[in-house]
């Protein structure tokens, strides 16, 4: 990264955040990290990552919701960053069903104070986190960043949709050059305690029956971290610029007469379910006791990524198979869970 000296990273706090702005910090580039570290999930969680992080010299943190916008505007403007990349966000489809006013808060009025905030600090590249479940209905498989995404089935899929379009516009009005980014199924060490797998291992550990929805059936592309990771840092020092080709009567939904970008970042092999389980009790050694149960509102029976346009833009290739990913992830649950119980 020749041309990138600092980099604010937003939800730091968080799994991927972590795992981006230790990459970054590890290699001399000036890091902010921006978290408001909320009780979502296990806020103990969070400032151990924010604790590995601090170990970094040129890792910074400053504790602010992205929604206060005259807070985050004002760190921003102090550090001035070169490249901003916006991974803080509320997550979680279910979750959405529930408690849909933190999604508007966060996703939107949030990224509408980064979007506001790049227009009048420009950086060289904003880098912003978007959702394979913004494919919603579609069922046209591997998704294609190509393919309309006018059909989401959750609230969270929605604010990720509409922060695209957000995005497209600020690229258009003010040539704030974004690219967004379509994550499937991201897993590994330091991961979220609300996500499947993490569930799982949890469960299973623990000798309590695991929840096994659609029975099983459902397909993801699970991504490892580390995989996920290279492809961000590979992409901060390529932003987007307009694509010449681009025939608005024939609009791309990828591309755009503005300098915008979408990419899907998946691992590009889909495990099904059932199958994504037994390696887990293959990792643990330990079988699990599975209530089978139907599909909840909101999810899809299968993700799948075409990521051939990120391949072809940065070499984007995944390297690590689910076997061994959720080997590191069982290692790292059993120290880090291991050496919390020695300390309380």
């Amino acid at each position: 990264m020749s041309d990138t000296r600092r980099v604010l990273v937003t939800g730091a706090a968080g799994f991927i955040g972590f795992h981006v702005a230790a990459r970054l910090a590890a290699q001399g580039i000036e890091v902010l990290g921006v978290d408001n570290v909320n009780d979502y999930y296990d806020v103990a969680l969070k400032e151990a990552r924010l604790s590995e992080l601090r170990q970094h010299p040129s890792f910074r943190f400053a504790r602010l919701d992205i929604a206060d916008s005259e807070a985050f505007t004002r760190e921003m403007a102090a550090f001035a960053p070169d490249v901003v990349i916006h991974l803080a966000a509320q997550a979680g489809v279910r979750y959405s069903l529930d408690h849909p006013h933190a999604y508007v808060r966060s996703n939107l009025s949030g990224f509408l104070t980064i979007l506001e905030a790049c227009r009048h600090h420009p950086v060289s590249h904003l880098i912003y986190a978007s959702s394979s479940s913004v494919y919603g209905a579609n069922e046209k498989v591997p998704f294609s960043e190509h393919d309309r995404a006018d059909h989401p089935v959750s609230l969270y899929a929605a604010t990720k949709r509409a922060n695209e379009l957000m995005a497209h516009t600020y690229a258009h009005l003010f040539g704030v050059r974004a690219t967004g980014l379509r994550f499937f199924t991201v897993y590994g060490p330091w991961g979220r305690p609300d996500m499947a797998y993490f569930k799982f291992v949890q469960a299973i550990t623990e000798g309590r029956p695991i929840d096994v929805y659609n029975n099983g059936e459902m397909e993801r592309d699970f991504t490892y971290i580390d995989d996920v990771v290279d492809a961000i840092v590979a992409l901060v020092d390529h932003p987007p610029s307009a694509d010449p080709t681009f025939d608005p009567n024939r609009p791309d939904p990828a591309t755009a007469a503005a300098p915008f970008r979408i990419y899907n970042i998946g691992n590009h092999t889909p495990v099904r379910l059932r199958d994504f389980i037994a390696t887990i009790e293959t990792a643990l050694g330990r079988k699990a006791e599975q209530r089978l149960l139907p599909m909840q509102p909101g999810d899809v029976p299968a993700t799948y990524a075409d990521v051939d346009d990120l391949s072809a833009a940065v070499g984007f290739s995944p390297k690590t198979p689910i076997q061994e990913g959720i080997r590191r992830f069982v290692d790292w649950y059993r120290a880090f869970y291991l050496q919390e119980a020695v300390t309380r």
